[in-house]
């Protein structure tokens, strides 16, 4: 598995590139600022790009979705609830920037898909609570968690359609049952494992 982390934007969103080492597919995670450097990456590692996938639809995860797409031709992906947002400069929060954001979504995910890269997949887990269409990819070994789970600590639940009570339950019922050896990747921060989630995260003990 091909896997790196790229910090991008002013808010330091962690964009990810997931590739398939056999067929040399890869899909780009949260593209949350200029993405040159993805791109650079991506041509010098040889790597074309099937998806662009949001965890959810705040400006600093999907600043870049447009660029990048211009690029690689690939699909924008994000559920369904989110799916809105893009289109709606003040729900991503990118009117307060000076820089309104307007995009639409090619792929809508819900709950159980199954996003193919190459001989990978990434299942999407709907886990609202920071946005109503937060999304966690579990794929063998890891998760992509976006904004719900961060490494001892979790999203923010004050934007417009948060809920505190909405994203302790989705952690406690999609994530925490993960195995614990299961690498959280978030998208901000160092990385993690559910067992240390469990753990030490003040937001989930007790």
């Amino acid at each position: 598995m091909y896997l790196k982390k790229i910090e991008l934007g002013p808010f330091a969103a962690n964009c990810y590139i997931i590739g398939c080492e056999d067929t040399k597919e890869a899909a780009v995670i949260d593209p949350g600022g200029n993405p040159s450097p993805v791109i650079e990456l991506l041509k010098k590692d040889g790597y074309k790009v099937t998806s662009i996938i949001n965890t959810h639809g705040h400006i600093d995860h999907i600043a870049g979705n447009e660029q990048l797409k211009a690029v690689t031709n690939a699909p924008i992906c994000i559920h369904s609830a989110d799916a809105g947002m893009l289109g709606n400069s003040r729900s991503n929060l990118s009117a307060f920037t000076g820089m309104p954001i307007k995009q639409v979504a090619d792929r809508i995910l819900e709950e159980g898909d199954i996003i193919k890269v190459g001989n990978i997949e990434l299942e999407v887990l709907h886990t609202p609570g920071h946005t109503p269409g937060g999304i966690c990819l579990k794929t063998e070994g890891l998760v992509f968690t976006g904004d719900t789970l961060f490494a001892g600590s979790i999203g923010r639940t004050d934007f417009p359609g948060g809920s505190y009570r909405q994203i302790i339950q989705s952690i406690k019922e999609k994530l925490l049952v993960l195995d614990g050896d299961t690498k959280v990747l978030p998208g901000h921060g160092p990385d993690s494992t559910i067992q240390v989630e469990k753990i030490f995260n003040p937001f989930l003990i007790g």
